[in-house]
């Protein structure tokens, strides 16, 4: 495991270990009306967050690549809200066809909702891959960037004139600690190297997708400040999901049997660990406060990112390089 190991003394695991719990599913404000999507929304965090968004009266759309874990996901969620907030509205959960992987298909997503002709308050750009074997997405980018920054740029940008009509408003962006494992030899984002494998490793290549997603979310924040549209961006923590289902393939049974084990003995719930995100999403102080473009913590404790992810300028360079490469790889009327 070179390149996790050779990233650990940088890698600040206490900062999610030594902080109060700041939110809880208690402080969720009365939500009905709202209308919400979630990326990722039948499994993990996503699942958490749409069960706390849906108690508490807010319309959500899984946004999701298979429809019939989704439509799965919509039955244990209506069942879980039934039976653990009895006093919750009927719940209202609606399923969205999402793949990340496919640019065009990112667009059309949110084309599919627009077309429905309804507001939304709430975005959380929850979905996202780890550690996963060098592979490229179906526009020949390198798949992790792919999914966890570029699928979310491009649904988010189609969506976003929708998020400024519906004012207040919100859009969360899940990232990562990971970010901060960014190999200097990157020099933040290595954008000419992007899809040459033998530049990077599989935690390299995580490291760099969550650092984009920190860097957009300032970027977009930075866009918006003028609006009461609240842009931030969340690390949820170590958290049991099946987020680290690719250890066995990279890394064989071992690795995987520990992974297993540290996470039964350490990790958080995917209810405990999607509150941060909840706080972002849903916290009237955040509109009181105006917290925009900031990095968050569990739980919902605010920290300073990386320096790279400080930098405007590197912000800007990647704004310009993805809505480049989205104009390119586009198959219909785009940004």
């Amino acid at each position: 495991m070179p390149g996790f190991t050779n990233s650990l003394s940088q890698f600040a695991f206490w900062k999610t270990y030594l902080t109060p719990k700041r939110y809880s599913h208690g402080k969720i404000p009365d939500l009905s009306g709202k209308i919400a999507i979630v990326t990722g929304a039948n499994s993990g965090l996503g699942y958490a967050t749409t069960v706390a968004l849906a108690a508490n009266g807010a319309r959500v759309f899984l946004a999701c690549r298979s429809r019939e874990r989704a439509e799965e996901a919509i039955q244990n969620a209506t069942a879980e809200i039934k039976s653990k907030y009895p006093n919750a509205p009927a719940p209202q959960l609606e399923f969205l066809e999402l793949d990340l992987n496919d640019m065009t298909k990112s667009h059309q997503a949110a084309q599919e909702f627009l077309k429905k002709g309804l507001p939304l308050h709430i975005l959380v750009n929850n979905s996202g891959i780890m550690n996963c074997p060098f592979a490229l997405s179906a526009d020949g980018i390198e798949t992790q960037f792919a999914v966890n920054h570029m699928g979310h740029f491009v649904f988010t940008m189609a969506l976003l004139d929708k998020v400024k009509e519906s004012q207040p408003s919100r859009i969360v962006i899940l990232s990562s600690l990971a970010h901060e494992m960014t190999p200097k030899k990157m020099n933040g984002i290595d954008f000419d190297t992007l899809n040459d494998e033998s530049k990077s490793n599989n935690w390299d290549r995580y490291a760099r997708s969550k650092l984009a997603n920190v860097l957009f979310g300032k970027a977009l924040a930075r866009r918006l400040v003028n609006e009461k549209v609240w842009v931030n961006v969340a690390h949820p923590g170590y958290v049991a999901t099946n987020l680290s289902r690719s250890t066995k393939d990279v890394w064989g049974d071992f690795a995987d049997k520990i992974f297993s084990i540290v996470t039964k003995i350490v990790a958080m719930s995917p209810r405990v660990g999607a509150l941060t995100q909840l706080y972002l999403a849903t916290s009237p102080e955040v509109e009181k406060k105006d917290i925009r473009g900031r990095y968050f913590i569990p739980i919902a404790n605010e920290i300073q990112p990386i320096h790279y992810a400080r930098d405007e300028d590197l912000q800007e360079t990647l704004w310009v390089f993805s809505e480049k490469l989205a104009k390119e790889k586009i198959k219909v009327k785009t940004l």
